[in-house]
């Protein structure tokens, strides 16, 4: 007896997605750089995939690949969800919050345009600085800090560096709990 085998051969199909522009932004795609603006502020960030094409018709984004791998199809999808991370945040912004907690020093805590510094930190005479990026709004507000940018990125990295500024290596956070830290991630509230 004998068998053919047939080997079957998977064929590639062209993939396309597309995205709606919400009112009151204006998006542009240049030199594989993707720009939002809106009424909150400015993104901007490079979109390049080798086979993956990016195409603005009026109110929409058309993402597409010819022949889409696994490969292209995930740049797709991630370049889904950074454009509406983009879109979102040039129209509404992006927020974290932060909370202050010491125990038997009272830290101070101030911010101006570029720069977020803690006194008196665990009795500590010298102050804590952080240089605060371009992009990125910083308030005090009593024991709460708020960060806002257009930008999700701007804005989580300045929420962790601030979160990071209050660390002590070799202590042990839940005995040594003064510092400050995130309790709200853009709408989502942490435990």
């Amino acid at each position: 007896m004998s068998e053919k085998r047939v080997q079957k051969t998977k064929g590639k199909k062209d993939a396309a997605r597309e995205l709606a522009v919400p009112e009151g932004v204006s998006v542009a795609y240049a030199g594989g750089i993707f720009k939002a603006k809106g009424k909150s502020g400015e993104c901007s960030k490079a979109l390049v995939a080798k086979n993956v094409s990016i195409k603005i018709e009026g109110e929409k984004i058309l993402l597409s690949a010819k022949k889409a791998t696994k490969r292209e199809k995930r740049m797709i999808a991630t370049f889904i969800s950074h454009m509406k991370n983009m879109l979102r945040g040039s129209n509404d912004g992006h927020t974290y919050v932060l909370k202050i907690c010491s125990g038997h020093f009272p830290m101070t805590v101030s911010s101006t345009k570029d720069e977020f510094v803690v006194k008196n930190f665990i009795g500590e005479k010298i102050p804590r600085k952080l240089k605060i990026k371009a992009g990125a709004a910083v308030k005090v507000d009593g024991d709460k800090v708020v960060v806002q940018s257009a930008s999700k990125e701007i804005a989580g990295q300045v929420s962790a560096d601030i979160e990071n500024l209050t660390k002590r290596a070799n202590y042990d956070t839940r005995i040594f709990q003064d510092g400050i830290y995130i309790v709200n991630k853009d709408g989502k509230e942490l435990k």
